[in-house]
């Protein structure tokens, strides 16, 4: 039981007690007790997000081409978290994460409406030339641009260290973990 926890600890760092309580209600099955302490943490998460983040620190990302890099600025509440291993290796996944999938908006909302009509409009002539019916075609649309919000997107990218999460979800978890709120600031790709 010892080995499963300190498992379960080094996979989530989620508390002694908490991982014991998990295994319990999952019956000593480790898998499930992770997704128990996964959306416990989450709802932790979430209580947390009204909270006001004015420290942090800006992430940077250099290839190793030289010739193209990115720079997020990350908030958290206390400086003592902004010093932390764990909130600052966040910092630089988040820059990698900008440099390799360039997103153009922090939120889904938030990217322009004009790439998204222009867009519409190039689908739109594809569907007609494919003779869709025009009930098809609204749904069709309706899904293209989604996928193309998530993917311009970068708090619903996949990440990229494991394309199984959002960066969202990952920003979710090191809130849970360390306790405080986290926000993504601004955020910029550089290249020549």
């Amino acid at each position: 039981m010892m080995k499963i926890i300190k498992e379960i600890r080094e996979e989530t760092g989620a508390g002694v007690v908490d991982i014991k309580k998990a295994l319990d209600e999952s019956k000593g099955d480790k898998e499930q007790a992770k997704k128990i302490l996964r959306q416990k943490g989450l709802e932790k998460a979430s209580k947390k997000k009204s909270r006001e983040a004015k420290e942090g620190l800006i992430g940077f990302y250099l290839h190793s081409d030289g010739k193209q890099g990115a720079m997020v600025k990350i908030y958290c509440e206390t400086d003592f978290v902004a010093r932390n291993n764990e909130f600052q290796q966040l910092a630089k996944d988040l820059a990698m994460q900008v440099a390799a999938m360039n997103p153009i908006a922090l939120d889904k909302k938030n990217v322009p409406e004009k790439i998204i009509a222009e867009k519409k409009e190039f689908w739109l002539k594809e569907l007609i030339n494919d003779k869709k019916p025009k009930e098809i075609q609204e749904k069709i649309l309706k899904g293209k641009e989604n996928k193309l919000r998530s993917e311009k997107a970068l708090l619903s990218q996949k990440f990229i260290k494991n394309p199984e999460k959002t960066v969202e979800v990952l920003i979710q978890e090191k809130i849970a973990k360390l306790g405080e709120n986290i926000e993504v600031g601004e955020f910029v790709k550089m290249e020549i």
